[in-house]
């Protein structure tokens, strides 16, 4: 007989399957799958923000500090983030060429020689030896050509990204084998990533990340029917629960405990990323607004969703400034009461204190 959960059974597996303490930063990026990237600091870099909540002890700029001796690589899947090095040849082969490439049919090699010639390489490096000549960008607006053709260097997989110094990436020759598994065997694993990822992941984002594979994985058939396959392979299991279907790793077991502690996610966490499920389970539409007009903001900037125990009872706004947290947090209905909770707050805002004390955040 099949059971369909209730609400508080998928809250409870949205908390708990990817919240989890792991001893190094390779191993939480590994029990992830991927962490997605963004370059806006306020008052930390979404993936700072993301693994801070996994490592204890984490700082901010950990991963950018030790990213060289790490096992991780810079990648496309659905959007830029990190992912484990091993998991890389699930996304190739990629084109031979893109629109760029064809423009300047000689500019990839002499990149290539370059970065053979003189390791670490960034987009400025190559600026300087070759020239700032611009040409129009994949979004109409203006960029130099051997940004555009590194970029696709890197992509297709000539390159990889070996070091970061804030936002300016340098970059190597990437020492990387194709992927040798069937097409529909790393789509299977693809989406299987995807699914531990999120999980239980509704079925409106799902369908928005597996048809993201045809960025981070082109030319990989299948993709719309793949998950009726993986269901009827027994891989996946799924349910209706209110009107809004779920979907979850058919062996996925979590273990229902309480955690009193409060936690300020990320935007692109993976517990809040999925906003149907989101607004489903907690009621109410959180959005990021960094790129919404002030006036117009309901949550503010960079909020960062305020979960409580296995509530997201509200949003936090912060910047640090002078080695001091400033936090402005507003709450669906009311602010919590009791003991519990204010002591909870207490050292969650501590906590992130010391996350933040190696560098000076950015807030607006």
């Amino acid at each position: 007989m099949k059971i369909t959960p209730k609400p508080k059974h998928l809250r409870t597996q949205a908390v708990r399957q990817t919240l989890f303490d792991a001893p190094t930063i390779t191993e939480a990026v590994a029990r992830l799958g991927f962490v997605q990237a963004d370059p806006i600091r306020a008052p930390a870099r979404a993936q700072d923000l993301i693994l801070r909540q996994r490592v204890p002890g984490y700082r901010a700029g950990d991963l950018e500090r030790r990213y060289p001796d790490l096992a991780l690589d810079e990648e496309v899947l659905h959007v830029y983030g990190y992912m484990p090095a091993s998991l890389v040849p699930l996304l190739h082969p990629r084109p031979a060429q893109l629109r760029i490439d064809k423009q300047h049919p000689k500019l990839g090699e002499a990149i290539l020689a370059f970065v053979r010639a003189n390791g670490l390489t960034s987009h400025r490096d190559l600026e300087q030896h070759f020239g700032g000549t611009r040409v129009r960008g994949y979004w109409g607006n203006q960029a130099k050509a051997t940004t555009l053709v590194l970029d696709s260097l890197h992509y297709r997989g000539h390159v990889r990204v070996a070091h970061r110094r804030g936002n300016e990436r340098f970059y190597v020759i990437a020492a990387r084998q194709q992927g040798e598994l069937p097409d529909d065997e790393r789509l299977r694993q693809l989406v299987r990533l995807l699914v531990n990822l999120y999980a239980p992941v509704s079925k409106p984002t799902l369908q928005r990340l597996v048809a993201g594979l045809g960025w981070g994985a082109p030319g990989l058939d299948g993709r719309r029917t793949v998950v009726k396959r993986m269901i009827a392979a027994g891989e996946l299991a799924s349910a209706e629960v209110d009107g809004l279907a779920y979907y979850w790793p058919a062996d996925a077991a979590v273990e229902p405990h309480e955690d009193g502690r409060v936690r300020f996610l990320a935007p692109f966490d993976p517990v809040v990323y999925d906003r149907e499920r989101f607004e489903h389970l907690w009621g109410w539409p959180y959005r990021f607004e960094a790129y919404t007009p002030a006036a117009k903001r309901k949550w503010g900037y960079y909020a960062l969703p305020l979960l409580w125990r296995d509530q997201v009872v509200g949003w936090a706004n912060m910047s640090y400034k002078d080695d001091k947290l400033h936090a402005q947090l507003g709450f669906v209905e009311r602010r919590p009461a009791g003991k519990d909770f204010k002591r909870a707050l207490d050292n969650e805002l501590a906590r992130m204190t010391d996350f933040l004390s190696t560098h000076e955040g950015e807030g607006k």
